[in-house]
């Protein structure tokens, strides 16, 4: 059935402006009074709430009123999240914020491997919990679409149980799921070297998750401690003619993942903390989108992503939660987003941008991210009259309600 939902005080559809490059808030389209028309899930018209309404008329449509004050914005997307884990790192982080760095507190037993002990220690219908009410407080905070790692488990069955759990849940969720395996998070301490355990992914791994459908994509932490662009470049190739979609963990504390990243052609490449001068103009000369991490940043106490410096030079910009129990865990995307906006500079349309289609565009998705015609209907709504009052109230400001294909979830 057709569905009219509004009126909105303002609706930003976020249509026609580009994937790439800096934004100024003049090119943000705003509709008054506005309405969404919906069948089935999909997008059939924006527009004025009371001509939408009169065209309508006798057609059968489903008429569902907003009362009071509503900004409506299409719903967003995390595009860069480790929601499965078990466990704390509050240890971790009390060191860090004493003077250990990240890499100190990994050397010692910490890090990435101490969440790795909790996880394959916890049950199935644990990890299944968890990662339910994580998405169901992202759902709540108006992200539509979560991708979800692997990478906690570092063994082929706890990487294969992780990535079950992912699908199962994900799709028994409202929200959608997009499955990534980061089974390449570190190396597992009962294997010898990198080598041998890209090619226990590649043999072992792989060819479960293609006959299960479990992801369609991969992604990589490619550092120091982790893995060397050297040894990921065959990997990530191997995986890509295995129609694989290709992410990396790039720049976070040393540069080299940026420019594997446009060397195999990754969809994205997420982190780039310390990307300078060389890497920047590299990826605007590419198609990989970057991704900022602030929430990383905020946890690790570094550096912001140089989202100014690759904007002006004509990069795209996703934004993302990295919501993970280690570097990042507040996991609130706008209130993050907020923040990089106010460090780094960046327009309203810009920070909403890398939340909604841009996002989209790291994830290889063409179908949502914006109000316009075909797409999915995925919409959230603010109690404001004004679309700059989201971002200036730095996070404090959530969404009052949600849809998801058209529906009231929220």
């Amino acid at each position: 059935m057709m569905t009219l939902t509004g009126p909105f005080t303002q609706l930003l559809p976020l249509t026609d402006i580009p994937v790439r490059g800096k934004l100024v808030d003049e090119q943000l389209s705003i509709i008054p009074n506005a309405g969404i028309l919906t069948d089935h899930g999909k997008i059939l018209a924006t527009g004025n709430f009371n001509d939408l309404r009169e065209e309508t008329s006798g057609k059968g449509v489903e008429i569902h009123e907003i009362v009071g004050d509503a900004i409506c914005i299409p719903g967003f997307i995390d595009c860069h999240t480790h929601l499965l884990f078990a466990g704390s790192r509050a240890i971790d982080y009390a060191a860090r914020n004493a003077g250990r760095t990240y890499q100190e507190i990994g050397a010692a037993g910490g890090g990435i491997k101490d969440t790795m002990g909790k996880t394959r220690a916890a049950s199935t219908e644990e990890l299944a919990q968890t990662l339910t009410d994580r998405l169901d407080l992202h759902l709540r905070s108006g992200i539509t679409t979560v991708e979800v790692k692997s990478g906690y488990g570092l063994s082929v069955d706890q990487e294969l149980r992780m990535l079950r759990v992912i699908k199962k849940t994900g799709d028994a969720h409202t929200a959608d799921v997009i499955s990534t395996c980061l089974a390449a998070h570190v190396i597992p301490s009962e294997v010898g070297d990198e080598q041998e355990w890209l090619r226990t992914i590649l043999k072992d791994i792989v060819p479960v998750v293609e006959a299960e459908q479990l992801a369609s994509r991969f992604d990589i932490f490619v550092e120091g401690g982790a893995f060397t662009p050297e040894y990921s470049r065959p990997y990530l190739k191997q995986l890509k003619s295995q129609g694989f979609g290709i992410t990396i963990h790039g720049d976070q504390f040393t540069v080299g993942g940026s420019q594997l990243a446009i060397d195999v052609g990754a969809l994205s490449v997420d982190h780039l903390e310390v990307s300078g001068e060389k890497e920047i103009m590299a990826l605007a000369d590419s198609k990989v989108i970057p991704v900022a991490l602030p929430g990383a940043s905020i946890g690790l106490g570094c550096a912001f992503t140089p989202a100014r410096k690759l904007l002006d030079a004509g990069a795209s910009l996703a934004i993302a939660s990295d919501w993970n129990p280690g570097s990042a865990p507040m996991g609130d995307l706008l209130t993050q987003a907020a923040i990089l906006g106010t460090f780094e500079k960046l327009t309203t349309a810009e920070v909403l941008a890398g939340l909604t289609f841009r996002a989209a565009a790291a994830l290889g998705l063409s179908d949502r991210g914006s109000l316009a015609v075909g797409q999915k209907a995925d919409f959230i709504t603010f109690h404001a009259t004004d679309y700059r009052e989201i971002l200036y109230k730095q996070g404090q400001l959530k969404p009052n309600r949600v849809w998801k294909n058209g529906l009231p979830v929220t």
